[in-house]
């Protein structure tokens, strides 16, 4: 039986796909589960439609993490640590932190969308990615200083 793939299957393919698939394991099991529709014109038409729809959605999404990008690229934030002997900070700058600290700055972002590998543990100044979108990724400079 052919069928569309509506999901991304790791065995049968990407969505949107056309495949060929055995009719028990497509009327049982994929069909029903939503994960594919039959092969039919009303409905190659209908999935069309959707990409069609994603893809425009896409590209706005797109060029609006393009604008924010280019105010976080500007932008810079301060996050005072309180410090001991030899300036070694007491625990370390976190991305709920770095959130906070872009909130005075008037700029709002998402905590999931900060890419920190480690926590930032010494003062100075850190570059820390953003990933607006999947191919759009802004960097911020955190100045970390004692109280």
């Amino acid at each position: 039986m052919k069928i569309i793939l509506a999901k991304d299957m790791e065995k049968l393919g990407q969505a949107g796909q056309t495949i060929k698939a055995a009719d028990g394991y497509a009327r049982n099991y994929l069909i029903p589960k939503g994960i594919a529709y039959p092969a039919t014109e009303a409905n190659l038409k209908k999935y069309q439609e959707i990409e069609r729809i994603k893809i425009g959605q896409l590209a706005k999404e797109k060029e609006a993490a393009l604008l924010f990008k280019d105010k976080l690229d500007a932008a810079s934030c301060t996050v005072l640590v309180e410090t001991g002997e030899d300036d070694k900070l007491f625990g370390s700058v976190t991305s709920l932190d770095v959130v906070e600290a872009l909130a005075k700055e008037g700029i709002t972002v998402d905590k999931k969308k900060i890419m920190l590998d480690e926590s930032i543990r010494q003062l100075g100044v850190a570059k820390v990615s953003i990933k607006l979108h999947p191919e759009v990724i802004a960097e911020v400079k955190v100045w970390v200083m004692k109280r």
